[in-house]
């Protein structure tokens, strides 16, 4: 990384239009192993995450459960890190989870919407960049943003949406 901004731009943003065979197919992998161990061990995932002092009394799968997801994250980011630069694999990590939150509380639709955010943000982003003559990362990441902003204001679940509900404003 000596001696250019260049090398610098490129781990914190990335190219993904200049993703070459191997990488794509390096992030196909892993994406595809994530997907079936998901799938698999869901419920424990879940467990794991809401409640670890009970899933330690009912299973002895806890710590399985929890560096199985690690690995899997790890395992993940470092993909992300190779293709797509560090602010945007985290950034495309978080912020569709984080937007889904603010629509339903379920784990099975939130995940649907979490994939969907991540689609229509990837896809939005892509054409911003094309149109505006940005990088392709960051777009993506902006674009995310701006759908996480969204569901802020208008979300079901979101800050805004419940003072509109409860009918602060009428109070005197």
């Amino acid at each position: 990384l000596r001696g250019s901004s260049v090398d610098l731009l490129h781990v914190l943003f990335g190219s993904v239009l200049a993703l070459d065979d191997a990488a794509l197919l390096l992030l196909a992998s892993f994406a595809s192993l994530s997907v079936v161990v998901l799938a698999v061990g869901l419920r424990l995932f879940v467990l794991e995450g809401c409640d670890p002092a009970f899933l330690a009394r009912i299973s002895r799968l806890g710590p399985l459960a929890h560096y199985g997801f690690m690995i899997l994250l790890v395992l993940n980011l470092v993909a992300g890190f190779h293709a797509l630069g560090t602010l945007m694999a985290v950034g495309i990590m978080i912020l569709p989870a984080a937007a889904a939150r603010l629509w339903v509380c379920n784990i099975g639709p939130l995940l649907l919407i979490a994939v969907f955010t991540a689609f229509l943000g990837s896809f939005l982003g892509l054409l911003l960049s094309y149109h505006v003559d940005l990088p392709s990362g960051p777009a993506i990441v902006l674009t995310l943003g701006g759908l996480y902003l969204l569901s802020l204001a208008i979300g079901p679940l979101g800050p805004l949406a419940s003072r509109w509900r409860s009918g602060w404003h009428f109070e005197r």
